[in-house]
Formats: C-alpha cells, sequence, structure tokens
C-alpha cells in the first residue's frame, strides 16, 4: 500500500493486526537469543540454565501466539498510524519479555526493577539497578549485553527507515539519503537492514578482537564490545570500565565515536562512495564538540588537580565521549572533579552524537539547524529587508523540517521539566530529580549525585521513580513525538 493509499483509507477503523504481527515476530527472535545466554550459563556449569529454558520458552510460545493470530492481517505496507504504534510498540513489549531472566534468575529481582533493566538496556540508556556485578552468573550479564547490542541496531533501522518518514524531530532532513521506504516498508527495510547489519556486526567483532588483543578475557571482551558499540554502556562489573585503564580506554572511545557516526554513510561508503562521511557537517561537529570539551577537561584536570597530561587526556576523552555518546561508562568517578566539569558533562550528556546512529539524546543536526535559524534571525534582525534562509550542509532548511526541530526542543525541555518535577515528588533530591530525568530522556546512562551518579547506580531508588525513568526511556529514545503522537485523541480519530 502506498502512502497515499493509506492516507486515503484513514477513516477506515485502525488495524491493528500487521503491528501485532511484526511485533510477535520480533518477541519470538527475542526468545530465540536466549539460547546464547543457556549455552553459556550451560560451560560455566553453575546449573544456571534452566532460568533461559523457561525465559525463552515463555516469550517465544507468547510471540509465536501473537504473530499466528495477526498473520491474517499482513498487507504489503504500513499506514502512518501503524508505523507509529510498531515502533513504540516494539520498544515496549521487548522489554517485558526480555525482564524474564532478571526475575527468575539469580538477580531474583522484582519486576519493577527487571523491566527498568531491559528497558535500559535495549533503549541502550546503561543506567543499573544492580549490584554485586561481579559476581553474577555469566549468561545474565551477557543477556544484559545482548539486550543492549539488539536495542542499538534496532534503533538504526528505526533511525534510518522510519523516523524520517514519520517527519519526526526534523528527521525528516535525511530522508532523501536513508532512502524512501513508505508503502514498501518490509522489502526496502530489509535491504536497508542487511546492509546495516553486516556493518554493525564487523564493528561489534573488531571491537572485541581489539579488547582481547589489549588483555581482556574472552567474555569481558565480547560483552563489552557488545555494549560499546551499541553505545549501551552495561558493564560486567560494579566499577564500571575502572578495572580497564590504560590503552583499553581509548580503544573504548574509538568504538564509541564510530558507532556515534552516521550508519548511512558506512552503507554509502560500502557502495562506492568512499569520502561520504567526510563531508557530513554532522560529523565535522561532533568530532570538533568531543576535542573542545576534552581539551578544556584535560586543561582542568591537567591544572586544577594532580594529574599528568596523559592520564588527563585519556580520562577526559574517555568519559566524555561515553557521556557525549551516550554509552555510559565510567572509568572514573567524575563527581570529584569539580562543579565546573561536572556541570560539563551534564549538558555533553544532552547534545549526544549523529542521526541515524547507535547514540542518543538531542543529537548535533538538531543544533546545527538551531543555530543556524538563529543566525538566519540575527541577520534579518540587523536587515529588515534582506532574505535569510538557514541552511543545512549546505541545503536550504524547510519551513517544515524547522518546526519539526524547534517543536522537538519544545517538547524535550517540557518533558525534562516535567519528569524533573514527577521525579521530585515521589521524594527524590533536586540533583537526582534533575539529572535522573535528563540520563532517562536523553538515555545517557549514570545520573549526576552520590545516589545514581558514576559511583552509584539506580536500586535505593523508590518503585514510582523507576517506573517514570522507565518511560523517560523509552520517550527518549523514541525522539519524544513517536511516544507522544500516539496518546493523543486525533491520533485515534485520523
Amino acid at each position: 500500500m502506498t502512502v497515499g493509499a493509506a492516507r486515503a483509507n484513514a477513516g477506515e477503523m485502525l488495524d491493528l493486526r500487521p503491528v501485532g504481527y511484526v511485533i510477535g515476530l520480533l518477541v519470538t527472535a527475542l526468545g530465540l537469543t536466549m539460547i546464547v545466554p543457556m549455552l553459556v550459563d550451560l560451560a560455566e556449569g553453575r546449573e544456571h540454565w534452566p532460568v533461559f529454558v523457561e525465559s525463552g520458552l515463555i516469550t517465544i510460545l507468547a510471540g509465536g501466539v501473537m504473530a499466528l493470530s495477526c498473520s491474517n492481517g499482513v498487507r504489503e505496507g504500513l499506514t502512518i498510524q501503524q508505523t507509529f504504534l510498531l515502533t513504540t510498540g516494539v520498544w515496549l513489549m521487548l522489554p517485558i519479555f526480555g525482564a524474564l531472566p532478571f526475575v527468575l534468575g539469580a538477580t531474583e529481582a522484582r519486576y519493577v526493577d527487571a523491566f527498568f533493566e531491559a528497558m535500559s538496556g535495549l533503549t541502550t540508556t546503561g543506567s543499573t539497578v544492580f549490584t554485586g556485578l561481579d559476581g553474577l552468573p555469566k549468561g545474565l550479564l551477557l543477556w544484559r549485553g545482548i539486550l543492549q547490542w539488539l536495542g542499538g541496531i534496532g534503533i538504526i533501522v528505526v533511525a534510518m527507515v522510519f523516523l524520517p518518514e514519520l517527519r519526526v524531530g526534523g528527521m525528516q532532513i535525511f530522508r532523501s539519503e536513508a532512502f524512501e521506504t513508505m508503502g514498501k516498508i518490509l522489502p526496502r527495510a530489509t535491504q536497508i537492514a542487511s546492509q546495516i547489519s553486516g556493518i554493525y556486526i564487523a564493528i561489534t567483532l573488531t571491537c572485541a578482537l581489539v579488547y582481547l588483543i589489549l588483555g581482556m578475557n574472552v567474555f569481558d571482551a565480547t560483552v563489552h564490545a557488545l555494549t560499546t558499540v551499541s553505545t549501551g554502556g552495561f558493564a560486567n562489573y560494579d566499577s564500571s570500565f575502572g578495572g580497564f585503564v590504560g590503552a583499553k580506554e581509548y580503544a573504548a572511545s574509538f568504538f564509541m565515536i564510530l558507532a556515534a557516526l552516521p550508519f548511512v554513510r558506512y552503507v554509502q561508503m560500502i557502495n562506492g562512495n568512499t569520502t561520504a562521511i567526510w563531508r557530513d557537517t554532522q560529523v565535522h561537529a561532533f568530532l570538533g564538540t568531543i576535542a573542545v570539551i576534552v581539551g578544556v577537561s584535560a586543561f582542568t584536570l591537567t591544572y586544577i588537580f594532580p594529574h599528568s597530561v596523559e592520564r588527563a587526556v585519556r580520562e577526559a576523552l574517555f568519559n566524555v565521549v561515553s557521556v557525549m555518546s551516550g554509552t555510559g561508562f565510567s572509568s572514573v568517578d567524575y563527581m570529584a572533579w569539580g562543579p565546573f566539569l561536572i556541570s560539563i558533562f551534564f549538558f555533553a550528556g544532552l547534545i549526544g552524537g549523529c542521526a541515524g546512529s547507535t547514540a542518543c539524546s538531542v543529537k548535533i543536526f538538531r543544533y546545527q539547524i538551531l543555530f543556524s535559524s538563529i543566525r538566519a534571525q540575527l541577520r534579518k534582525t540587523r536587515s529588515p529587508h534582506g532574505i535569510f534562509t538557514p541552511r543545512y550542509d549546505g541545503r536550504p532548511v524547510d519551513a517544515d523540517v524547522l518546526g519539526s526541530v524547534m517543536s522537538f526542543f519544545v517538547f524535550f525541555i517540557v518533558s525534562l521539566g516535567l519528569l524533573s518535577v514527577a521525579l521530585g515528588m515521589t521524594g527524590l533530591d533536586f540533583v537526582t530529580s534533575l539529572s535522573g530525568a535528563a540520563t532517562a530522556l536523553a538515555n545517557i546512562g549514570p545520573g549526576l549525585g552520590d545516589t545514581i551518579g558514576p559511583a552509584g547506580n539506580f536500586g535505593p531508588l523508590n518503585d514510582t521513580a523507576k517506573w517514570l525513568l522507565a518511560g523517560g526511556m523509552l520517550v527518549g529514545r523514541l525522539e519524544l513525538m513517536v511516544v507522544y503522537a500516539i496518546v493523543t485523541v486525533q491520533f485515534w480519530r485520523a
């Protein structure tokens, strides 16, 4: 069904079967992936493997029943409404079942904690409620890594295939590069996803190999490669990345940056356009911003604290890249670096990486469009009769894209404020509420303060706060308006 046909049929009752069918298939696939941690637990010999057998069977059966019951409604294309529901429904249903191993396994987590961990994993946020990671069965640690890896590749496909067509947050500016897909969602998406998957797997394997060469054991190299390339940030230890200093920090920084660059450029490169990535203004702005923040941070650490130059650069590079890409690894407790650097880290997390990557937060291209618009407005103020058009990557930004970007900023700030207030109403202090809301909406990982900072975790928070933060992760991962749209009356009347 073409977009035109979909719109022509907008007045008909919304058919949820195509949505349920795809979600059912993905839930089934999630259940099948539980075989891998089951085999790891079998090899470890801790008799923990039945947890994944039970969780896998429940997940496969539920997904299979959902897909079979909806299979008679499958059509060639998806309407706009169905696509909105699909993107939201996937990120809601997968954590529901992804939480089962945490409930049934050695963590014996209450469902609120298990769901929080699974949502944090699949949205690649990296916030955790668990302590004692060092002693957990390897199957559970691997499962956390798998959740993040699946979430990373999932959001790339969503960002390249669905969001540009849904005209969300200015993403439509990439429609010409991310290919026309609506109307032929499934066949075109399959083609795009296959190329992305190959690139994603290749980067992950390379990252794991580099970690192995630098001294990590096979298991740590595998899990940390999964969570590095997905910019997720789950680690196998309570100290996060603190046990891997030196060359491993440089390697992790390199792969976090690779994962935060637009994957559409990688697709173009393997198809013959080898210079595509170097001509992207997003990439220039992202790398330039990292360089400036790392330079300022390293200078501060060198001249205010007793750090050697190499250590200052290394720690600044790793932690800045981790925060800005939304990975959430920490190699040191940067809360001890003083209020100046803490404030820099807070705002760096709200910048984010490039569109169409595993990175999260606001994304660098939106700031580029915002500043271009401000510059055009200032010039118009000076020359009222002149015509000044905001430009991005040398191209004029049309009113539709500009309005979408401005709407995103407004929604983001309002959402941040409302979520902060809601968290404060549950009894959390100001720093925990504000940084918790920011880290959830921007999918960063650790917050600020003693409780949820890099040296703490989200376990001590009350249940209401955990549910609110899990909702914030979902909303933030899907660029806010995808989720907000489906809770409006107009959406269901369309």
